[in-house]
């Protein structure tokens, strides 16, 4: 029954053209001395400055690095670009684009084999894009309407490895995550494992990113004590974003979250 509701939400989604829900995402620069990162931001709609809303910050893959400033829109940015979620979720969504020759996670990759082998290196970073993201994040958190106790986090492939990363490194600052196909260093999650909800998805043929990736991070924040929803999708490859993103429970979840008040 559930499949069957969300067929009109796909269906509006589906039917809006690229330009006009790109559109809805205005091109914006951080730039930090010789160091520039790209991002699109998207208010809600009818949004009033004297109102407080959510803020999603959604990390890309891999394939979407770049500079276009328009990549990074690819996989995600449709999901709330509707005016349907929009008028039932409205929020403030920033979509950073990583440049080609970097990572959001410091992470040694070895693409020789596959699924590629991955080192983590939290200690060596961040990277410089994602200290980037974090100052954006950071600026639009001090924003008076930012609502700060509904921060949300979303990532797949490489920006599920940078959600798990940055997790670690704003561990008081995400209501609920959503990482997608990615992994990082398990010893990292103790610092955000009873702060944060995770409901995290891979897919189990995936022949780039390892399931096993996920299942560890899973496997870590159950030895710390907490409960993560995790889906495992039989039928999936790399691409287990696209049956994540069909969830019809995937943003009601997301935004029944919010941070207690000091």
């Amino acid at each position: 029954m559930k499949r069957l509701l969300w067929l009109p939400l796909m269906f509006l989604i589906c039917s809006l053209g690229s330009a006009q829900w790109q559109a809805k995402y205005e091109k914006k620069m951080l730039i930090q001395g010789n160091d520039t990162l790209r991002y699109r931001i998207m208010y809600p709609k009818d949004f009033k400055e004297t109102e407080t809303y959510p803020v999603i910050l959604f990390l890309h893959g891999a394939g979407e690095r770049g500079n276009d400033n328009e990549s990074q829109l690819v996989h995600g940015g449709k999901l709330f670009a509707t005016d349907y979620l929009q008028e039932r979720h409205p929020a403030i969504v920033i979509f950073p684009q990583c440049p080609k020759d970097s990572y959001w996670a410091k992470v040694d990759v070895d693409r020789s084999t596959y699924p590629i082998s991955l080192d983590f290196k939290y200690a060596d970073g961040p990277t410089t894009p994602l200290k980037m993201v974090m100052d954006l994040l950071d600026s639009t958190i001090r924003q008076p309407y930012s609502d700060d106790n509904q921060i949300y986090l979303m990532g797949l492939s490489m920006g599920g490895m940078g959600s798990f990363e940055l997790l670690s490194r704003r561990p008081d600052t995400f209501a609920a995550a959503v990482p997608i196909c990615g992994g990082g260093d398990p010893n990292s999650v103790a610092v955000y494992a009873k702060n944060t909800p995770l409901w995290v998805f891979h897919g189990a043929q995936d022949n780039v990113v390892n399931p096993l990736q996920s299942m560890e991070m899973v496997n870590a924040l159950l030895k710390a004590g907490v409960y993560p929803k995790f889906t495992m999708y039989d039928f999936a490859n790399h691409n287990s974003w696209d049956p994540a993103f069909a969830e019809p429970d995937l943003l009601p979840w997301l935004f029944s979250h919010k941070k207690e008040k000091p």
